[in-house]
């Protein structure tokens, strides 16, 4: 059993890249299989399709992230504290989550009309909340300007955090908390000199 659980991690991880790379829908199954050194029929002992490798790769990004936002609010800090929170945990995935977070940008359209990916849309809704709530609740103390639009402004952050995948590279000058910092400074106290 740890050895047929093994073989399905390192199928569910050859897998992602694939899918990172090509995109969910160009994958097939005997790229993942060829990639993996075996014949297609002999990924089926482990999967029973594509969708169920994609679902595994993308349940276990929700399931950690969702549990570590809601901690987050949780604890009932602050806004300007829980939004700093939340921006450090949306950075922090994107080294272990690489793919699975650029399956959801490139794949999000396709993957949210099937009903098994129907966790997608209302993870996608409670995270919305938690940030608009928070949002919200900063401009109600007079910590974040009236004159912005709460909606907006989530997905302009949750856009800039994601889309960082495409170009931060482990190893560079910042990793991902350095990042993470640097990106609350600058949303915070933007650009200008005070």
């Amino acid at each position: 059993p740890a050895l047929a659980s093994e073989r399905r991690e390192h199928l569910v991880r050859l897998a992602a890249e694939l899918f990172a790379e090509k995109g969910f829908q160009a994958t097939t199954v005997r790229h993942i299989a060829s990639a993996a050194g075996i014949l297609s029929g002999s990924l089926y002992h482990h999967f029973d399709s594509k969708e169920s490798i994609v679902d595994e790769i993308l349940s276990g990004f929700f399931q950690e992230i969702m549990s570590a936002y809601r901690r987050v609010i949780d604890e009932g800090k602050g806004p300007r504290e829980t939004i700093a929170g939340l921006v450090r945990i949306a950075f922090g995935t994107l080294e272990p989550h690489r793919a699975a977070i650029t399956v959801m940008q490139n794949d999000w359209n396709y993957l949210r009309h099937m009903s098994r990916f129907a966790y997608l849309t209302e993870s996608e809704d409670e995270v919305e909340q938690m940030w608009v709530s928070t949002i919200k609740a900063g401009q109600d103390e007079g910590l974040f300007r009236p004159d912005i639009d709460a909606k907006l402004t989530y997905r302009m952050i949750r856009d800039t955090i994601w889309v960082a995948v495409r170009w931060y590279r482990p190893g560079g000058r910042l990793d991902t908390a350095g990042l993470a910092e640097h990106y609350l400074k600058v949303m915070f106290d933007g650009i200008n000199t005070h």
